[in-house]
Protein backbone atom coordinates (compact mmCIF):
# COMPACT_ATOMS: atom_id res chain seq x y z
CA UNK A 1 0.00 0.00 0.00
CA UNK A 2 1.07 3.63 0.29
CA UNK A 3 0.42 4.18 -3.42
CA UNK A 4 -2.55 4.39 -5.75
CA UNK A 5 -2.03 0.84 -7.02
CA UNK A 6 -1.33 -0.36 -3.48
CA UNK A 7 -4.85 0.66 -2.46
CA UNK A 8 -6.79 0.03 -5.68
CA UNK A 9 -5.52 -3.55 -6.22
CA UNK A 10 -6.48 -4.95 -2.78
CA UNK A 11 -9.60 -2.81 -2.86
CA UNK A 12 -10.78 -4.54 -6.02
CA UNK A 13 -10.09 -7.88 -4.34
CA UNK A 14 -12.25 -7.04 -1.31
CA UNK A 15 -14.95 -5.57 -3.55
CA UNK A 16 -15.20 -8.68 -5.75
CA UNK A 17 -15.22 -11.07 -2.77
CA UNK A 18 -17.92 -8.99 -1.07
CA UNK A 19 -20.00 -8.86 -4.26
CA UNK A 20 -19.55 -12.62 -4.79
CA UNK A 21 -20.72 -13.35 -1.24
CA UNK A 22 -23.61 -10.89 -1.47
CA UNK A 23 -24.84 -12.46 -4.71
CA UNK A 24 -24.62 -16.03 -3.39
CA UNK A 25 -26.17 -15.30 0.01
CA UNK A 26 -29.15 -13.56 -1.60
CA UNK A 27 -29.53 -16.34 -4.17
CA UNK A 28 -29.30 -19.07 -1.53
CA UNK A 29 -31.82 -17.33 0.73
CA UNK A 30 -34.22 -16.66 -2.15
CA UNK A 31 -34.19 -20.32 -3.17
CA UNK A 32 -34.34 -21.70 0.39
CA UNK A 33 -35.91 -19.08 2.68
CA UNK A 34 -36.98 -21.62 5.31
CA UNK A 35 -33.84 -23.78 5.37
CA UNK A 36 -31.20 -21.10 4.69
CA UNK A 37 -27.81 -21.74 6.32
CA UNK A 38 -24.89 -19.38 5.78
CA UNK A 39 -21.67 -20.97 4.45
CA UNK A 40 -18.30 -19.35 5.14
CA UNK A 41 -17.37 -19.39 1.44
CA UNK A 42 -18.95 -20.43 -1.85
CA UNK A 43 -17.79 -22.96 -4.45
CA UNK A 44 -17.99 -22.03 -8.13
CA UNK A 45 -18.95 -24.05 -11.18
CA UNK A 46 -15.37 -23.89 -12.49
CA UNK A 47 -13.65 -25.05 -9.32
CA UNK A 48 -14.91 -25.79 -5.85
CA UNK A 49 -12.11 -23.81 -4.20
CA UNK A 50 -11.79 -21.02 -6.79
CA UNK A 51 -12.68 -18.28 -4.29
CA UNK A 52 -10.11 -19.55 -1.78
CA UNK A 53 -7.44 -20.08 -4.44
CA UNK A 54 -7.90 -16.50 -5.61
CA UNK A 55 -7.53 -15.21 -2.04
CA UNK A 56 -4.31 -17.20 -1.65
CA UNK A 57 -2.97 -15.99 -5.00
CA UNK A 58 -3.75 -12.30 -4.41
CA UNK A 59 -2.37 -12.31 -0.86
CA UNK A 60 0.83 -14.00 -2.09
CA UNK A 61 1.17 -11.32 -4.77
CA UNK A 62 0.58 -8.63 -2.13
CA UNK A 63 3.29 -10.03 0.17
CA UNK A 64 5.70 -10.25 -2.76
CA UNK A 65 5.01 -6.64 -3.74
CA UNK A 66 5.42 -5.36 -0.19
CA UNK A 67 8.61 -7.23 0.73
CA UNK A 68 10.48 -8.11 -2.46
CA UNK A 69 9.25 -6.29 -5.58
CA UNK A 70 8.48 -2.84 -4.14
CA UNK A 71 11.69 -2.14 -2.13
CA UNK A 72 14.62 -0.70 -4.09
CA UNK A 73 16.96 -3.54 -3.08
CA UNK A 74 14.14 -6.11 -3.59
CA UNK A 75 14.32 -7.06 0.06
CA UNK A 76 13.02 -5.12 3.09
CA UNK A 77 16.06 -5.33 5.41
CA UNK A 78 19.01 -3.07 6.09
CA UNK A 79 22.53 -4.44 5.46
CA UNK A 80 22.80 -5.32 9.16
CA UNK A 81 19.61 -7.42 8.99
CA UNK A 82 17.33 -4.99 10.83
CA UNK A 83 14.04 -3.56 9.55
CA UNK A 84 14.41 0.10 8.48
CA UNK A 85 11.78 2.60 9.58
CA UNK A 86 10.57 3.27 6.06
CA UNK A 87 9.72 -0.45 5.61
CA UNK A 88 7.79 -1.01 8.83
CA UNK A 89 4.46 -0.45 7.06
CA UNK A 90 5.47 -3.05 4.43
CA UNK A 91 5.68 -5.69 7.16
CA UNK A 92 2.36 -4.53 8.62
CA UNK A 93 0.58 -4.85 5.28
CA UNK A 94 2.25 -8.21 4.64
CA UNK A 95 1.07 -9.50 8.02
CA UNK A 96 -2.53 -8.66 7.07
CA UNK A 97 -2.15 -10.46 3.74
CA UNK A 98 -0.53 -13.46 5.44
CA UNK A 99 -3.46 -13.80 7.85
CA UNK A 100 -5.98 -13.87 4.99
CA UNK A 101 -3.78 -16.43 3.22
CA UNK A 102 -3.91 -18.62 6.33
CA UNK A 103 -7.70 -18.22 6.45
CA UNK A 104 -8.07 -19.46 2.86
CA UNK A 105 -5.62 -22.33 3.35
CA UNK A 106 -7.31 -23.61 6.50
CA UNK A 107 -10.76 -23.22 4.91
CA UNK A 108 -9.65 -25.74 2.27
CA UNK A 109 -8.07 -28.06 4.86
CA UNK A 110 -11.17 -27.98 7.08
CA UNK A 111 -13.40 -28.71 4.12
CA UNK A 112 -11.21 -31.65 3.13
CA UNK A 113 -11.23 -33.15 6.63
CA UNK A 114 -15.00 -32.57 7.08
CA UNK A 115 -14.73 -31.88 10.80
CA UNK A 116 -17.96 -31.17 12.71
CA UNK A 117 -17.06 -27.59 13.72
CA UNK A 118 -15.87 -26.81 10.17
CA UNK A 119 -18.08 -23.74 9.72
CA UNK A 120 -17.35 -22.33 13.19
CA UNK A 121 -13.58 -22.77 12.87
CA UNK A 122 -13.52 -21.26 9.39
CA UNK A 123 -15.52 -18.26 10.59
CA UNK A 124 -13.24 -17.92 13.61
CA UNK A 125 -10.11 -17.81 11.43
CA UNK A 126 -11.85 -15.23 9.25
CA UNK A 127 -12.54 -13.18 12.39
CA UNK A 128 -8.84 -13.45 13.33
CA UNK A 129 -7.93 -12.09 9.88
CA UNK A 130 -10.26 -9.10 10.31
CA UNK A 131 -8.93 -8.58 13.84
CA UNK A 132 -5.39 -8.49 12.50
CA UNK A 133 -6.43 -6.02 9.82
CA UNK A 134 -8.18 -3.77 12.35
CA UNK A 135 -5.30 -3.91 14.84
CA UNK A 136 -2.55 -3.09 12.34
CA UNK A 137 -4.50 -0.27 10.69
CA UNK A 138 -5.30 1.19 14.10
CA UNK A 139 -1.68 0.96 15.29
CA UNK A 140 -0.20 1.80 11.90
CA UNK A 141 3.42 2.96 11.92
CA UNK A 142 2.73 5.48 9.15
CA UNK A 143 1.71 9.02 10.09
CA UNK A 144 -2.03 9.23 9.43
CA UNK A 145 -2.63 12.69 10.83
CA UNK A 146 -3.98 14.33 7.66
CA UNK A 147 -6.82 13.38 5.31
CA UNK A 148 -5.25 9.95 4.93
CA UNK A 149 -5.85 9.40 8.65
CA UNK A 150 -9.52 10.29 8.24
CA UNK A 151 -9.87 7.79 5.39
CA UNK A 152 -8.20 5.10 7.51
CA UNK A 153 -10.38 5.84 10.55
CA UNK A 154 -13.54 5.31 8.48
CA UNK A 155 -11.99 2.20 6.94
CA UNK A 156 -11.51 0.81 10.46
CA UNK A 157 -15.23 1.30 11.08
CA UNK A 158 -16.01 -0.94 8.09
CA UNK A 159 -13.46 -3.53 9.25
CA UNK A 160 -15.07 -3.54 12.69
CA UNK A 161 -18.46 -4.29 11.11
CA UNK A 162 -16.92 -7.16 9.11
CA UNK A 163 -15.28 -8.50 12.26
CA UNK A 164 -18.43 -8.22 14.39
CA UNK A 165 -20.72 -9.88 11.85
CA UNK A 166 -18.20 -12.68 11.29
CA UNK A 167 -18.16 -13.45 15.01
CA UNK A 168 -21.95 -13.12 15.31
CA UNK A 169 -22.32 -15.44 12.33
CA UNK A 170 -20.75 -18.34 14.26
CA UNK A 171 -23.77 -18.95 16.55
CA UNK A 172 -26.29 -17.39 14.13
CA UNK A 173 -25.49 -19.46 11.07
CA UNK A 174 -29.10 -19.34 9.87
CA UNK A 175 -29.36 -15.55 10.02
CA UNK A 176 -29.53 -14.09 6.52
CA UNK A 177 -29.31 -10.53 7.84
CA UNK A 178 -25.93 -11.17 9.49
CA UNK A 179 -24.53 -12.64 6.27
CA UNK A 180 -26.03 -9.80 4.26
CA UNK A 181 -24.42 -7.10 6.40
CA UNK A 182 -21.06 -8.91 6.44
CA UNK A 183 -21.03 -9.19 2.65
CA UNK A 184 -21.96 -5.54 2.20
CA UNK A 185 -19.26 -4.44 4.67
CA UNK A 186 -16.58 -6.41 2.80
CA UNK A 187 -17.76 -4.92 -0.49
CA UNK A 188 -17.72 -1.44 1.08
CA UNK A 189 -14.18 -2.04 2.40
CA UNK A 190 -12.98 -2.69 -1.12
CA UNK A 191 -14.83 0.28 -2.56
CA UNK A 192 -13.43 2.60 0.11
CA UNK A 193 -9.86 1.37 -0.51
CA UNK A 194 -10.27 2.14 -4.21
CA UNK A 195 -11.62 5.60 -3.39
CA UNK A 196 -8.67 6.21 -1.04
CA UNK A 197 -6.22 5.25 -3.75
CA UNK A 198 -7.60 7.74 -6.24
CA UNK A 199 -8.39 10.57 -3.80
CA UNK A 200 -5.01 10.54 -2.02
CA UNK A 201 -2.64 9.95 -4.95
CA UNK A 202 -4.30 11.88 -7.78
CA UNK A 203 -3.06 15.50 -7.66
CA UNK A 204 -6.22 16.88 -9.24
CA UNK A 205 -8.39 15.34 -6.48
CA UNK A 206 -6.43 16.68 -3.50
CA UNK A 207 -8.60 19.10 -1.41
CA UNK A 208 -7.95 22.83 -1.72
CA UNK A 209 -5.20 23.98 0.65
CA UNK A 210 -3.56 20.52 0.72
CA UNK A 211 -0.71 19.03 -1.30
CA UNK A 212 1.23 15.80 -1.86
CA UNK A 213 4.53 15.77 0.03
CA UNK A 214 7.36 13.26 -0.43
CA UNK A 215 8.42 11.90 2.98
CA UNK A 216 10.96 9.07 3.36
CA UNK A 217 10.23 7.78 -0.09
CA UNK A 218 6.44 7.87 0.37
CA UNK A 219 3.94 10.40 -0.88
CA UNK A 220 1.74 11.81 1.88
CA UNK A 221 -1.07 14.40 1.72
CA UNK A 222 -0.39 17.41 3.95
CA UNK A 223 -2.48 20.54 4.50
CA UNK A 224 -1.15 24.08 4.81
CA UNK A 225 -3.09 25.00 7.95
CA UNK A 226 -5.71 24.00 10.49
CA UNK A 227 -8.60 25.36 8.42
CA UNK A 228 -7.46 23.47 5.33
CA UNK A 229 -7.06 20.28 7.35
CA UNK A 230 -10.49 20.68 8.95
CA UNK A 231 -12.07 21.27 5.55
CA UNK A 232 -10.29 18.25 4.02
CA UNK A 233 -11.42 15.96 6.85
CA UNK A 234 -14.97 17.25 6.61
CA UNK A 235 -14.99 16.53 2.88
CA UNK A 236 -13.88 12.95 3.62
CA UNK A 237 -16.76 12.56 6.08
CA UNK A 238 -19.28 13.91 3.56
CA UNK A 239 -17.87 11.63 0.89
CA UNK A 240 -18.19 8.62 3.19
CA UNK A 241 -21.80 9.51 4.04
CA UNK A 242 -22.64 9.65 0.32
CA UNK A 243 -21.06 6.24 -0.21
CA UNK A 244 -23.08 4.86 2.71
CA UNK A 245 -26.24 6.00 0.94
CA UNK A 246 -25.08 4.66 -2.41
CA UNK A 247 -24.01 1.27 -1.07
CA UNK A 248 -27.28 0.91 0.86
CA UNK A 249 -29.37 1.67 -2.22
CA UNK A 250 -27.28 -0.73 -4.31
CA UNK A 251 -27.41 -3.58 -1.77
CA UNK A 252 -31.17 -3.42 -1.22
CA UNK A 253 -31.88 -3.03 -4.95
CA UNK A 254 -29.55 -5.96 -5.67
CA UNK A 255 -31.50 -8.03 -3.16
CA UNK A 256 -34.86 -7.13 -4.70
CA UNK A 257 -33.71 -8.00 -8.22
CA UNK A 258 -32.13 -11.34 -7.25
CA UNK A 259 -35.05 -12.27 -5.03
CA UNK A 260 -37.36 -11.70 -7.97
CA UNK A 261 -35.16 -13.80 -10.27
CA UNK A 262 -34.33 -16.70 -7.92
CA UNK A 263 -37.18 -16.52 -5.38
CA UNK A 264 -39.83 -19.21 -5.03
CA UNK A 265 -42.65 -18.72 -7.49
CA UNK A 266 -46.05 -19.25 -5.85
CA UNK A 267 -48.53 -20.69 -8.37
CA UNK A 268 -52.28 -20.59 -7.90
CA UNK A 269 -54.47 -23.21 -9.56
CA UNK A 270 -58.25 -22.60 -10.07
CA UNK A 271 -60.57 -25.11 -8.45
CA UNK A 272 -62.71 -25.19 -11.60
CA UNK A 273 -63.72 -23.16 -14.61
CA UNK A 274 -66.31 -20.46 -14.52
CA UNK A 275 -69.05 -22.62 -16.11
CA UNK A 276 -68.66 -25.26 -13.40
CA UNK A 277 -68.85 -22.54 -10.72
CA UNK A 278 -72.11 -21.26 -12.24
CA UNK A 279 -73.60 -24.76 -12.41
CA UNK A 280 -72.62 -25.33 -8.80
CA UNK A 281 -74.35 -22.16 -7.74
CA UNK A 282 -77.47 -23.22 -9.69
CA UNK A 283 -77.33 -26.57 -7.97
CA UNK A 284 -77.60 -24.92 -4.61
CA UNK A 285 -80.77 -23.15 -5.65
CA UNK A 286 -82.64 -25.98 -7.42
CA UNK A 287 -81.33 -28.84 -5.36
CA UNK A 288 -78.87 -30.21 -7.91
CA UNK A 289 -77.24 -33.35 -6.44
CA UNK A 290 -73.87 -32.14 -7.74
CA UNK A 291 -73.92 -29.22 -5.34
CA UNK A 292 -71.24 -29.17 -2.60
CA UNK A 293 -73.98 -28.41 -0.09
CA UNK A 294 -76.06 -31.43 -1.09
CA UNK A 295 -74.03 -34.14 0.69
CA UNK A 296 -76.68 -36.53 2.01
CA UNK A 297 -79.85 -38.29 0.78
CA UNK A 298 -83.16 -36.45 0.69
CA UNK A 299 -85.81 -37.22 3.23
CA UNK A 300 -89.49 -37.46 2.51
CA UNK A 301 -92.23 -36.00 4.68
CA UNK A 302 -92.97 -39.44 6.11
CA UNK A 303 -89.34 -39.90 7.13
CA UNK A 304 -89.34 -36.59 8.90
CA UNK A 305 -92.50 -37.42 10.84
CA UNK A 306 -90.95 -40.68 12.02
Amino acid sequence: MGTLVGHVAPGLGFFLIGLWHLFNHIKLHAQNPNTYTSPAWFPSSKSKYLELFLIMATTTASISMELFIGPERHQPFDPDGTIPSNHLHNFEHSSISLTFFIYAAFAIILDQTQTKPQHSLTQLIGAVAFSQQLLLFHLHSADHMGPEGQYHMLLQLLILISLSTTLIGIPLQKSFLVSFVRSVSILFQGLWLVVMGFMLWTPGLIPKGCYINDEEGHQVVRCSGHDSLHRANSLVNIQFSWFVIGVTVFAVSFYLVLDRVYGEKVKYFPLGNEEEDVESQKGVVVGNPKSFIHVGKTFSTVDIER
